[in-house]
């Protein structure tokens, strides 16, 4: 049987990273996973993460199996975290998940289960792997655009133009609550309430894939635009990860939140989630989401980790502006100050394929071929080098 499977192509973001690996000159820069990174190109564990571990370590006294839902504790800090101050949360129906892919598959998985023929929207562009975990479980994937044509901006006309005139009731419409990715490109508070105004009208679902929380305005703030879709919307899919935010890339740990319109049919749609989980991985690891509880519901620990919070999106502010004033001193005729206006990880530098390439293999810089950047992964003794080899690239391939 084996003797006949094809290669399957790489992965384009590990795939680069893969190479990354085997490059062996001194002076390479990584700018393609998206994970945060330190000045000194470390993906740090965070102090509070530490803390909470020699905790559990001295008081843990089993490896037993948890609900099929997940961990009691740590599903009631995540649903108080992002849906406390908004909506009654006996409305909302949550299983812990293995991080925010585990999140968007459960969540489709339960959709598709009972309304086969449903459709998710994407965004042009989206995260690379949201199309192959939506077509996964027989979804189909109709696009909606995103991005003026010279990728700088948002292109909120064409985006709602689409989405009034061939959106359908019972569509879901998959969105980045913040730190758009691959963009950093974010709606306006003011035009995500035209987004919920909008769904509300033609009774179509908001898929929220939220992996950002506190990358971009802040914890709290990057909630609102959820608020604004729970204003009009009575029923909300949300994809929560802590990879980010917390640092916990390897633990997997994330959760999916069914929000119905009232507490009525929470226990059905978590039977339902609890069904999707238990015929794929049956059951969600402890470690990652008793460390995530721990500090979510300490006062103390939780102070600390919204400053850890704040210091990493912090670092990412400074890393985009210095980038700026950093292509600027080059000289170069292009005007990167579009930068200023994204968020998060990631922006779109507006560089080609071409550009990319020439990048990788002259310079040793890699960047994803779409000119997706990862900020995080920008350092303040490595930016003269980056900015350099930019310049030098845009004035070879121009």
């Amino acid at each position: 049987m084996f003797e006949y499977l094809p290669v399957a192509p790489p992965d384009s973001i590990f795939g680069l990273s893969d190479a990354f690996a085997r490059d062996i000159r001194p002076e390479k820069i990584n700018l393609t996973v998206g994970v945060y990174k330190d000045e000194q190109g470390r993906t740090p564990i965070l102090a509070t993460v530490k803390k909470a571990e020699e905790s559990l370590l001295k008081s843990e006294t089993s490896k037993g199996y948890m609900p099929v839902e997940g961990h009691p504790e740590y599903l009631k800090a995540v649903v108080n975290l992002i849906f406390g101050k908004t909506i009654d949360t006996a409305r909302v129906a949550a299983a812990q998940t293995p991080g925010g892919t585990g999140a968007l598959r459960v969540g489709a998985d339960t959709v598709i289960r009972h309304f086969p023929g449903t459709r998710i929207w994407l965004s042009n562009p989206t995260w690379a792997n949201h199309g192959s975990i939506f077509q996964a479980v027989g979804m189909e994937t109709p696009i909606y655009p995103y991005l003026t044509p010279d990728k700088t901006s948002l292109d909120f006309s064409a985006m709602m133009q689409e989405l009034t005139s061939q959106g359908r009731r019972g569509d879901l419409v998959c969105l980045h609550a913040c730190c758009h990715n691959p963009t950093g490109i974010d709606p306006t508070l003011e035009q995500w309430q035209e987004i919920s105004e909008l769904l509300a009208s033609k009774q179509m679902i908001p898929f929220v894939d939220f992996a950002y929380q506190g990358f971009g305005d802040g914890l709290e703030a990057d909630v609102l635009p959820l608020n604004a879709l729970l204003e009009k919307n009575h029923e909300v899919i949300v994809c929560n990860s802590f990879s980010k935010n917390f640092g916990l890339y390897s633990e997997r740990v994330g959760s999916v939140s069914l929000v119905s319109k009232d507490a009525s049919t929470t226990e059905a749609a978590l039977s339902q989630l609890r069904l999707a989980v238990r015929c794929n991985y049956s059951n969600p690891p402890r470690h990652g989401a008793a460390t995530v509880s721990a500090i979510l519901n300490d006062s103390s620990l939780r102070k600390e980790w919204v400053e850890e919070v704040d210091a990493m999106r912090s670092r990412i502010s400074k890393m985009r502006s210095m980038f700026i004033d950093g292509m600027k001193a080059t000289d170069i005729d292009r005007d990167f100050s579009f930068l200023s206006r994204q968020k998060g990880m990631f922006s779109y530098s507006g560089l080609n394929s071409m550009q990319a390439d020439w990048l990788k293999n002259e310079r040793g810089i890699y960047i994803v071929g779409t000119g997706r950047i990862n900020v995080a992964g920008m350092a303040a003794s490595t930016m003269p080098t980056l900015c350099s080899a930019i310049a030098e690239c845009i004035r070879a391939t121009t």
